[in-house]
């Protein structure tokens, strides 16, 4: 009897010891693990050379322009230079235009424009978008009178040019208060409304010195990569949600005629590769963009796919590069 509680005890032992997987299961796993890689991989190839070609045809065939009738555009910096005209092109498409600027003669003069060209009725509003507190109190004001913004468009800005140590420390953080700052406080004030709408429209105004540094504009160009990097990142942070239809557009400008600048300032080795360039044309360029839902261009729209070739090239080749066209803006001190 000792000897079968043995051999039961035993048998008990085996039965409860677990089954280690044999070389053929191991092998079959590896298999199935390496497949489905390779099948990742190979649809992400598909995927991806698909929306290269949609792009490449994209430049002969664009996507129509989407009408902006009734959509209620907020354009900060509408006083003047762009922004000006970017309030008398959307107004002229049936937009309500709302412009918002610290100089409250130039932002009535655009509004008073607007109705004397007899398009949809305007409103200016003073506000320093560098101060959070102003923006978020005009924004209640703005979602009273008018509605909930739809197209937002971050035009206001400020150019200091000369070299680094000649910026005063307050000079730098105006630049990135009204460059950057400003951007974040008209988000938080006007988002949250597309958000729950599911619709709306971000347009930042970077620049092509948002793309390379730029002799005399240390902080002006820091002001401008953050504004790039800003928007990639919320495309990322609003398409986490594949439902989202809010879109966002960067633009980068190269030089432009609106009193940021002394024009004479402008250094221009060859002026017709890079000519200073005028507002209304620029706030044309802008417009298409948005109506078109591009993610980013530079204008001229050639600009952006020479600067991300030139990226692959070693540093001190496009230091070469730069010397040649010898491009920038002297010093205003």
């Amino acid at each position: 009897m000792a000897t079968l509680r043995n051999s039961s005890t035993s048998n008990n032992e085996i039965h409860t010891q677990p089954k280690l997987p044999n070389d053929n299961e191991n092998l079959w796993k590896q298999v199935s693990d390496i497949s489905q890689v390779i099948g990742e991989v190979i649809l992400f190839l598909l995927k991806f050379w698909f929306l290269v070609g949609q792009a490449f045809v994209r430049l002969f065939i664009p996507i129509p322009p989407k009408s902006v009738k009734g959509e209620i555009v907020l354009i900060t910096g509408a006083g003047n230079g762009i922004g000006r005209e970017l309030a008398f092109q959307y107004a002229s498409q049936g937009a309500t235009v709302v412009g918002w600027d610290i100089n409250e003669k130039g932002n009535l003069e655009t509004v008073a424009e607007i109705a004397k060209l007899g398009y949809p009725k305007a409103y200016a509003y003073v506000c320093n978008v560098a101060k959070r507190e102003e923006v978020m109190e005009v924004a209640k004001k703005v979602q009273k009178d008018v509605g909930d913004v739809t197209i937002l468009i971050n035009n206001a800005g400020i150019m200091p040019c000369h070299p680094f140590f000649d910026h005063t420390t307050e000079e730098i953080h105006r630049i990135m208060d009204i460059n950057v700052m400003a951007h974040f406080w008209t988000l938080q004030a006007f988002l949250p409304a597309m958000v729950q709408n599911n619709h709306g429209h971000i347009v930042a105004i970077s620049s092509v010195a948002g793309l390379m540094g730029v002799k005399n504009l240390t902080p002006y160009c820091a002001s401008k990569f953050a504004v790039r990097g800003m928007m990639e990142a919320l495309y990322q942070d609003l398409h986490t949600d594949q439902k989202c239809q809010i879109k966002t557009t960067c633009i980068y400008p190269f030089a432009v005629h609106t009193g940021l600048f002394d024009v004479k300032n402008a250094n221009m080795k060859y002026p017709k590769l890079t000519p200073v360039l005028k507002p209304k044309d620029v706030a044309k360029n802008i417009m298409n963009a948005q109506r078109r839902d591009v993610f980013e261009t530079t204008i001229p729209r050639h600009m952006l796919s020479v600067s991300y070739c030139m990226k692959l090239f070693p540093v001190k080749a496009l230091m070469a590069l730069n010397e040649f066209f010898d491009s920038y803006i002297e010093t205003d001190l």
